[in-house]
């Protein structure tokens, strides 16, 4: 279906909001959705869409994030391959499951990990005062529960996307001993390869909107150099309290609509 032009402008601006914020926290899909839905496009059309449109977006916020990528590289391969076969996870469950299937469980699941987000400083220092109570080290990349709970934020991601950054950041927050900002880099990172993986997959068995995806894809670039400029300036106590504000939005817009 053709998009008017006040349509394809509307498009347009969600997905530069989209990748200003998934950059910075992660639940962009919050914004272009609703708004794809709007257009008049089936669910699922939005969906792989959305999924393809918003790829440069993380790719622009993570060249963006280059600085704190620095020195990753290793934890960025080891991560983003669970990223990469829980996206592609998600993405058969999209086609297999029907919609409503984690409509329950994913308000849940995002304010767990706002809760996590809320108090990670202090749970990582209670976990760390018993490690050494004990006489054990924290495995220095968060060992196999940080790829086991990569994998399945990234199914989920796969599957439909919204506050998956939210999951990210709260997991490696509490997983891993280094700053939230160079977090925040490699959770870009895994929202490429998570919603670049499940669009491969889409390509050969889903309807694209192909105007849409050229509108996000534009607009999230433009989005992603935004968000990094403005994420890369907040102190941790600030960024901490955007993504909480962020993920009760999320937990809203899921809950009442």
């Amino acid at each position: 279906m053709a998009l008017s032009i006040w349509e394809a402008l509307a498009v347009f601006a969600a997905g530069i909001g989209a990748g200003t914020i998934n950059t910075i926290v992660g639940s962009g899909t919050l914004l272009t959705f609703p708004v794809l839905l709007a257009t008049g496009l089936p669910p699922i059309t939005a969906n792989v869409s959305n999924a393809l449109g918003l790829v440069p977006g993380s790719i622009s916020g993570a060249i963006g994030y280059r600085h704190e990528l620095r020195g990753q590289t290793g934890r960025v391969l080891r991560l983003g391959g669970a990223g990469l076969l829980g996206g592609l996870a998600g993405a058969i469950l999209l086609l297999a499951l029907p919609s409503s299937s984690f409509d329950a469980i994913v308000p849940v699941l995002v304010g767990l990990a706002l809760v996590l987000v809320l108090f990670q400083p202090r749970l990582a220092a209670t976990i760390k005062r018993r490690r050494e109570a004990r006489g054990s080290e924290a495995h220095p990349e968060g060992g196999a529960a940080l790829l086991v709970g990569l994998f399945l934020a990234s199914m989920y991601g796969g599957y439909f996307g919204a506050a998956q950054g939210v999951l990210y950041l709260s997991l490696m927050g509490l997983l891993l001993s280094d700053s939230l900002q160079r977090v925040n880099a490699v959770k870009n990172i895994l929202g490429a390869v998570v919603n670049g993986v499940a669009a491969v997959f889409f390509l050969f068995v889903a309807e694209f909107n192909w105007t849409a995806v050229l509108l996000i894809a534009v607009g999230s670039t433009i989005g992603g150099q935004i968000g990094a400029k403005v994420g890369r300036r907040l102190k941790p106590a600030v960024l901490r309290a955007v993504i909480i504000v962020v993920g009760i939005v999320a937990i809203l817009q899921l809950t009442l609509t």
